[in-house]
């Protein structure tokens, strides 16, 4: 019978980690993984892992493990990769730059087919076969294309500005690199990417340990 309950967001940010690792195996010729291997790769929990995995159906058999090709064939599936996935982004400055040059979104189901900036000096430059379009043109690149998925490499002070331009034009998702918290209705996937704040939540473990060595010492 299938399952009815949804799975928690956490689950679903650990299953591109699966997908990635059963790549690695298929690249290296291995055709089944265990439980345990499997989790051994990404610092997971074979538990962990199969409880993952039962959201979504039955895999595996016990003493032969996951086949390695069907269960990332299954990921993919449950992560909607079983289609092309069009992609815009904003802000073309040198991180901005940076994503449209990387090389794995084309091979991972996403492909970026815009790019905007508000500066007269960078619209009409080409990068990668893509020629970067004023701002005023994104929604109607996204309406007219039907993309769903946005990034966002913009200064603070206009990351919301844009992402209501993008919402209002039919946007679903958003990868945001600016540093702020963004306002988007009900039923709009944001993820955020700040090095800053990944750092400083390092930082902290960092002074606890140096704390501690002071207070050991005479």
């Amino acid at each position: 019978m299938e399952r009815l309950d949804l799975p928690p967001d956490v689950v679903i940010r650990r299953l591109p980690l699966y997908a990635r690792s059963l790549r690695y195996l298929q690249d290296e010729g291995i055709q089944f993984i265990s439980s345990h291997g499997l989790g051994t790769r990404i610092n997971v929990t074979a538990a962990q892992i199969r409880k993952d995995l039962s959201y979504f159906g039955e895999f595996g058999k016990q003493g032969i493990g996951y086949n390695v090709n069907k269960l990332l064939a299954h990921i993919e599936h449950i992560l909607g990769l079983s289609k092309e996935w069009l992609m815009v982004l904003a802000g073309v400055g040198h991180l901005g730059q940076a994503i449209v040059r990387y090389e794995g979104f084309g091979s991972r189901g996403v492909r970026l087919v815009g790019i905007f900036d508000n500066d007269p000096a960078k619209v009409g430059q080409v990068i990668e076969d893509l020629p970067i379009l004023p701002d005023e043109d994104l929604a109607r690149v996204i309406h007219e294309l039907g993309v769903k998925i946005a990034v966002v490499a913009v200064p603070a002070s206009h990351a919301q500005s844009i992402v209501d331009t993008m919402v209002a034009a039919g946007i679903r998702a958003i990868l945001n690199y600016a540093p702020v918290v963004l306002r988007v209705p009900d039923g709009i996937c944001v993820r955020y990417i700040d090095p800053i704040t990944a750092l400083h939540s390092m930082t902290y473990y960092l002074a606890q340990e140096e704390d501690k060595r002071r207070s050991q010492t005479p």
